[in-house]
């Protein structure tokens, strides 16, 4: 029988659930946007975390000021297109908000942690869900890392966000399908078991907070357990029926976040 292959990035999930006629639109039919101001200040604080912890990690010098010069460089110069004008937030702000969270992290965040990979490569994991149809995991590590921890290797992942934060916390929902495909994939990379995500939380408000949270298994949030299907299976049943439902009631349904706004019929 022939098999149909739906490739589903691990920063994906959450939106194909949240609406799958947007993702849809993006990962299927190709349809694109530019990404934000905030988008931006989220990439470039990963980009200077990473460098510092890339440089710890194989033993190099890297101080949280030569860090700040990668998430500068990168904050200038990005990779992809940025609309400047979304979020009401100044380049001359966005710097000052990255690098006050660049340094509370070199202070705060990374000495907690023992890493043993930045920025792993990971192979792309095929996942047979019968009659003819495989899901295929894929996504890069860029903004995650792996640790050990007392219990086992654990994949903590970097977030960044005004929300991300709530009640001094560290927010953990949500982010369980991204961080539960990286587990998969970890372990279908290096053959080896994982424990547990951790979110480590860099809040872009106006207090620039910092909060870890505690770990947990996001991988069963994608495979199940007890009978319950995981989001993979969910996905699959979605992908035979070649449906992918609006959701008019998402909080990212506008113009703002959907490529797919201007010819949906589903926001009116």
């Amino acid at each position: 029988m022939e098999t149909n292959v739906f490739k589903v990035r691990a920063s994906s999930w959450g939106r194909l659930f949240d609406c799958a006629h947007a993702w849809e639109g993006t990962h299927i039919l190709g349809m694109k946007k530019p990404s934000g101001m905030r988008a931006l200040l989220g990439t470039a604080v990963h980009a200077g975390t990473a460098a510092y912890d890339r440089a710890r990690l194989e033993g190099t010098e890297c101080s949280p000021d030569d860090a700040a010069g990668v998430l500068v460089h990168e904050l200038h110069n990005p990779a992809f297109d940025v609309d400047r004008t979304t979020d009401k937030l100044s380049i001359r702000d966005a710097e000052t908000i990255a690098l006050t969270l660049l340094v509370r992290y070199c202070a705060d965040v990374a000495p907690r942690f023992h890493y043993i990979d930045v920025e792993t490569q990971l192979d792309p994991l095929a996942i047979d869900c019968g009659n003819g149809l495989t899901v295929r995991l894929t996504g890069t590590m860029d903004r995650a890392r792996v640790a050990e921890a007392e219990g086992g290797i654990v994949i903590p992942d970097v977030k960044t966000g005004a929300r991300i934060i709530s009640d001094g916390k560290a927010v953990t929902r949500g982010h369980a399908a991204q961080t539960g495909t990286y587990q998969l994939m970890y372990e279908h990379t290096k053959k080896v078991r994982t424990v547990g995500a951790q979110i480590i939380a860099l809040s872009t408000g106006a207090q620039a907070q910092t909060d870890v949270s505690p770990i947990f298994d996001a991988r069963r949030v994608m495979v199940g357990e007890d009978g319950q299907p995981g989001l993979i299976e969910h996905a699959a049943a979605m992908f035979r029926t070649g449906l992918f439902p609006p959701n008019p009631s998402s909080v990212l349904c506008s113009e703002k976040y959907c490529a797919r706004w201007r010819t949906c019929l589903f926001h009116q």
